[in-house]
């Protein structure tokens, strides 16, 4: 059985649906039998009385008496088989007829005044005195150029409602047994979309209640297969990201844990007193250096807080890419000293690039970028910034020479919380912050990368004086 909901109302749309339309197809087709009984019967019957009128109209009319005699003529001679045969005149009255029945009353059915203004007439309806159910033909008989007499032909329509009767009767039958057999199959139907949807109701409330362990079975098509598709897809992305989560907030522990040690040990030590100035600057440095390490990490956190809820508010001006890659250079030198990395500016502009931007911004972006090469690079090795102008775009490469992502990692590299290497330290936002600051300068940012030989990042900005002429 089918319970309340979806599948019921299937399976009534479905009856409904196919209950009118063999409804009206019934009806159009009994509509369509008994007008060809009736018109067979009836044009049988003007055929004949049309050839009775064309006789008399041929005969030599002077020779007609109009007498009984006339009247028995008429019907001996013009009777047809199952058919009463009446004379009548111009008033109605019946003059003759051949049924053992004689009717009192003059006829006034509309078959009489028709015959009498257009050649053929015809009734069908009840005979009054017997209440059987008849068709009347009646066609007018001329003398001397005036329809003197009327003959009217009369049959029982009773055979044929009988036979009209089992027609219905046997379409009524068929009717139903479709019927039965659409129902059968409109609930089958129903079922093998309702116990999908069950099934997949049932698994999404365990995971309303926070099992996302668990997944939709089957193989199903269609809308309901891409509708379990998509809810396994996206407990599996709440897992991954569960996962995420967790690895962030281990990472984001250790990575303020860190500093938060030094700076803990420092002052303590630095409070117990008698150490001499060097150490005591060299403490202080380091609870200046592990400060600032604190803040940029709080800083990078507020700034994808901002970006997730639409909050950034960029100061747009025009800037020069030139600078910002030489104070990004500046400002990581001393890092990658350190590893004794080479960093290259490579310049293949004549002229000075501008494009529409927040500077601070952009620097943050090219920092962020550099600093990952460096971190993921090796000793001894090199680091190129590569600038171009490219159909109206300025194009900053970031080359580097370092350890490369693996193609399983870089699809997921600049996915927020996401870290190749949990031990490099950091929140694993940089990229995702870069991609997204990138793309409210209209801009794009795109990774190309081979595991063992590097890892290119190519960022692409509209020129100032290419927007403009946009803009224009």
């Amino acid at each position: 059985m089918i319970s309340k909901g979806i599948g019921r109302q299937i399976v009534l749309h479905y009856f409904i649906v196919v209950f009118v339309t063999l409804l009206m197809v019934e009806i159009i087709f009994l509509f369509a039998i008994r007008t060809y009984y009736y018109d067979s019967i009836y044009n049988h019957i003007a055929n004949h009385a049309a050839m009775v009128t064309d006789n008399f109209q041929n005969s030599d009319k002077s020779e007609v008496q109009e007498d009984t005699a006339f009247y028995s003529n008429i019907i001996s001679a013009f009777s047809l088989a199952n058919t009463e045969l009446q004379v009548l005149d111009r008033h109605g009255n019946i003059l003759m007829t051949n049924s053992s029945f004689q009717p009192h009353k003059p006829v006034q059915t509309s078959d009489l005044s028709q015959a009498l203004t257009s050649n053929i007439g015809k009734w069908i309806g009840r005979e009054p005195d017997t209440g059987e159910m008849v068709m009347s033909v009646s066609s007018p008989i001329q003398l001397l150029g005036e329809n003197k007499f009327v003959i009217r032909y009369i049959t029982s329509l009773e055979p044929i409602n009988s036979k009209l009767l089992n027609i219905t009767l046997l379409a009524a039958l068929a009717g139903v047994v479709i019927l039965a057999v659409v129902l059968l199959f409109s609930m089958g139907l129903a079922n093998s979309i309702v116990k999908p949807i069950n099934n997949i109701r049932a698994v999404s409330a365990q995971m309303a209640r926070g099992r996302f362990d668990v997944r939709v079975k089957g193989e199903y098509k269609y809308e309901l297969g891409e509708l379990a598709s998509t809810l396994n897809y996206m407990a599996q992305e709440i897992v991954r990201g569960n996962q995420i989560k967790d690895d962030f907030i281990s990472s984001i522990s250790h990575e303020l844990r860190t500093p938060l040690t030094g700076i803990k040990g420092w002052s303590e030590t630095l409070t117990s007193g008698g150490f001499d100035p060097e150490e005591t600057k060299i403490g202080m440095q380091i609870i200046a250096k592990e400060t600032d390490r604190l803040i940029g990490l709080v800083e990078e956190m507020l700034d994808f807080s901002k970006l997730q809820q639409n909050e950034m508010k960029l100061v747009i001006d025009s800037v020069n890419l030139k600078e910002i890659l030489q104070e990004t250079m500046l400002n990581v030198w001393a890092k990658a000293e350190q590893k004794r990395i080479q960093i290259k500016l490579d310049d293949h502009t004549e002229s000075t690039v501008l494009v529409p931007g927040d500077g601070n911004r952009l620097k943050q972006v090219f920092l962020n970028l550099v600093d990952n090469a460096i971190k993921f690079s090796t000793e001894d090795s090199w680091i190129h910034l590569d600038i171009q102008i490219q159909d109206g775009w300025a194009v900053v490469e970031v080359i580097d020479s370092g350890i490369g992502i693996s193609d399983e990692h870089l699809r997921r590299v600049k996915d927020r919380f996401f870290q190749v290497n949990h031990q490099g330290g950091g929140t694993g936002l940089g990229l995702a912050i870069s991609q997204q600051l990138v793309e409210l300068h209209n801009g794009d940012m795109e990774m190309r990368s081979e595991l063992g030989v590097g890892t290119t990042v190519s960022v692409r900005l509209p020129l100032l004086d290419e927007l403009n002429k946009n803009e224009a």
